[in-house]
């Protein structure tokens, strides 16, 4: 007997296409459902030809219709970027409620196991670091973040809703920054950002003073936790993110040196609600799953501008170590958020 699909809702964009990937390599069949609003099926196009692989394009706010048997339902679809989130303000509140829930009732309907891909946003700007699960954040509900920030605080509480009072098996993993090919060039996050102004030789505008910090991890490790999650009996929230936290003015260096850039980094004004500090305590994950990140940042960063480069169209110049270029502050201007 085949084996029955599992569904990655938000599977054309940058995490879900590499989540459908990695669950074909495993010999799991895919549907994956995505309304193209901020995914494209370019993420997707060399999938395309698989018998065990389909695409079904939809709006998650309507009820989820998939038919036959399903093993997982692994709920990725939303805005993700700042860029995107505050774009598109409304989409990402209904995505977040509306199509949790579509997607909850469609797991449960099909005896499924339900992940939902929740966000280390659930923590905001936080006062505790590093952010293990049991710390309950510290968010702005109006700020500009907080649609996205909110999105997710209540698809946590919704599935915690049908697992508790409905005996649904779901779980919630907390995702931390990550990074990888696919990403979009103008998605309007550090890294994605920062790769397409050193490739095309523009100046990397830090925001603030760039000692803001983030943990990066590359997405075939993000992957890989996810599902290490989807396969084991835990509830969750887990956090899932790599333990090595670099300031954003370092990156923005490291970037520089890893390209050759010519580009030099100029300092502008900081978005609103702007976390300070992240990094993930992934002990729990460790502890349950058996997973840890195992890719290096630099082995990771390198791939991802071979692909930015490609995206670009840009060659990428040979790695010019020590020459790390000159920091200038001006007045705002295309800020990025992390």
């Amino acid at each position: 007997m085949s084996h029955p699909p599992a569904v990655v809702t938000g599977g054309a964009g940058f995490l879900g296409s590499h989540l459908c990937e990695a669950l074909l390599a495993r010999g799991i069949p895919v549907v994956c459902l995505d309304n193209l609003l901020t995914g494209t099926s370019r993420n997707i196009a060399h999938l395309a030809g698989r018998r065990d692989f389909r695409f079904q394009e939809c709006d998650l706010t309507e009820p989820v219709d998939v038919p036959g048997p399903v093993c997982h339902v692994f709920h990725l679809a939303s805005a993700a970027s700042p860029a995107d989130y505050l774009r598109l303000p409304i989409q990402t509140l209904e995505v977040g409620s509306l199509g949790t829930r579509n997607a909850l009732e469609f797991a449960e309907a099909k005896n499924a196991r339900f992940v939902l891909a929740s966000t280390s946003e659930v923590y905001g700007d936080p006062l505790v670091h590093p952010q293990p699960e049991s710390y309950w954040g510290n968010v702005n509900p109006v700020g500009p973040r907080s649609v996205y920030d909110e999105a997710k605080r209540f698809g946590e509480a919704l599935t915690s809703a049908f697992r508790h009072s409905r005996g649904l098996d779901a779980a919630i993993v907390r995702i931390f920054n990550t990074y990888g090919p696919r990403m979009r060039p103008d998605d309007g996050r550090a890294i994605p950002t920062f790769l397409r102004q050193a490739l095309t030789g523009e100046d990397l505008t830090v925001t603030g003073d760039g000692s803001q910090t983030r943990s990066i991890c590359h997405v075939d490790d993000t992957v890989q936790g996810i599902l290490a999650l989807g396969t084991s009996g835990h509830p969750g929230p887990v956090n899932i993110g790599s333990p090595y936290e670099i300031s954003m003015a370092d990156l923005a260096l490291l970037v520089i040196e890893l390209t050759g850039s010519p580009s030099r980094i100029r300092f502008v004004d900081r978005p609103a609600d702007d976390p300070r500090v992240r990094r993930p305590d992934t002990r729990l994950a460790e502890d349950v799953l058996g997973w840890r990140p195992r890719i290096p940042v630099e082995e990771g960063l390198r791939t991802t501008i071979e692909w930015f480069a490609r995206e670009l169209r840009r060659p990428v110049p040979a790695p010019a170590g020590g020459r790390l270029g000159a920091l200038v502050r001006t007045a705002p201007d295309d800020a990025v958020a992390g």
